[in-house]
């Protein structure tokens, strides 16, 4: 696994994944129909008025089921429990299953397999009242996400995947999560598992969870490792790039002192009537400038602080807005010199270099929001 953090330059374009809007009918049509969806609980508050009647209805709804009364389907599920119910309610609820009963039999057989038969019995409660108790969902909910999505049961379907972003997803199960959620067409829960696991990554990793997972589903395996390799791709992009602007902002706010410094014509550093300057190159770009005006190795190019001196002032002149005016040091000389060979249209790598350096330093000036000061002196 020591390959996943590499950058792969294949992803270097992709954009960082962002959930999806959950699907029809719309936010607020959920939270409604989540408040209609009531807990079978005994010690419930008596209801009055218009809810009074919602609870009687469901009620009905709930002994129907309970009772079987004029059942004509039988759900046979792994443990060999038989669940009753009405084809008529359950072909209203589900398309899956109207198209199941379409044959003109008095009894329908079905058979749902895989999942365990409390979770079936919770599912088909569902279908008749909309109802779920609390526990049994925390209980079953992977099973009742597959069932919601094989029988095509929407309502059922969101309230599963609500319950599994808020409240019921965590370290255990994540990985199971993140499975079901592709495979079942859950585009908002499966982003939100992803990046679940990308934060704990190690502990995802050597969970039970991922080991079944490699071995039945290898293709969403593999699709959790890109994820993670453009993760650590598009973390250390930003990195490089705050590092990029704060060198530039850097480069700037030097400008900036170096005008100052020309302009006012500061005293030397250390008297005591001199007011404290804002800026915080100052004293190193002061101490630099004295030394490039009398260094005497800075004609044959040995000094590396006079080249140092020299690459700044000659980024001041190609910002400067009005080098005729201007007091900083060769300002006028490097414009000029600047400006011979625009006109020979002399194409120099050096030269496209600085023409980038100075519009970056400018866009991250205005990025950034950096107070601007007129670099043309008077």
């Amino acid at each position: 696994m020591e390959n996943i953090h590499e950058e792969d330059p294949l992803i270097a374009n992709k954009v960082e994944p962002v959930p999806p809007p959950l699907s029809s009918p719309s936010t607020s049509a959920i939270v409604n129909h989540r408040k209609s969806c009531c807990s079978l609980d005994k010690n419930r508050p008596t209801l009055t008025g218009r809810n009074c009647s919602i609870s009687q209805v469901r009620e009905s709804w709930d002994r129907l089921f309970d009772e079987g009364y004029k059942a004509d389907v039988e759900i046979h599920t792994d443990s060999d429990t038989i669940i009753h119910a009405h084809a008529s309610i359950l072909g209203i609820a589900s398309p899956v299953f109207k198209s199941m009963f379409m044959s003109s039999t008095c009894k329908h057989h079905i058979s749902i397999n895989g999942v365990p038969s409390e979770a079936v019995r919770i599912f088909t409660r569902f279908l008749y009242s909309s109802c779920y108790q609390e526990t049994e969902m925390e209980e079953h909910i992977l099973s009742l996400l597959v069932l919601s999505h094989a029988f095509a049961v929407p309502q059922l379907k969101q309230e599963c995947e609500y319950q599994l972003e808020h409240k019921l997803l965590n370290m255990e199960n994540v990985v199971d999560v993140f499975q079901l959620a592709v495979l079942c067409d859950a585009p908002r829960l499966s982003i939100i598992c992803q990046r679940f696991v990308l934060v704990c990554f190690k502990a995802a990793f050597s969970s039970p969870g991922w080991k079944a997972m490699r071995t039945s589903h290898p293709h969403i395996e593999k699709k959790l490792i890109e994820s993670l390799r453009f993760e650590n791709h598009r973390q250390k992009e930003k990195m490089r790039k705050m590092n990029e602007r704060k060198v530039y902002l850097e480069l700037y706010e030097a400008m900036e002192a170096l005008v100052h410094i020309c302009r006012d014509r500061r005293r030397p550093i250390g008297e005591q009537d001199q007011e404290p300057c804002r800026y915080e190159a100052n004293k190193g770009l002061e101490s630099l400038l004295q030394h490039f005006c009398g260094c005497k190795l800075r004609v044959l190019g040995g000094c590396p602080h006079c080249k140092r001196m020299k690459q700044l002032l000659e980024l001041h002149s190609r910002i400067c807005a009005d080098s005729d005016v201007c007091r900083v040091p060769l300002c006028k000389r490097l414009k000029q010199k600047m400006m011979k060979e625009k006109k020979k249209k002399k194409k120099n790598k050096d030269e496209m270099k600085w023409k980038i350096l100075v519009r970056k330093i400018m866009r991250t000036k205005s990025i950034t929001g950096a107070p601007y000061f007129t670099l043309a002196l008077s």
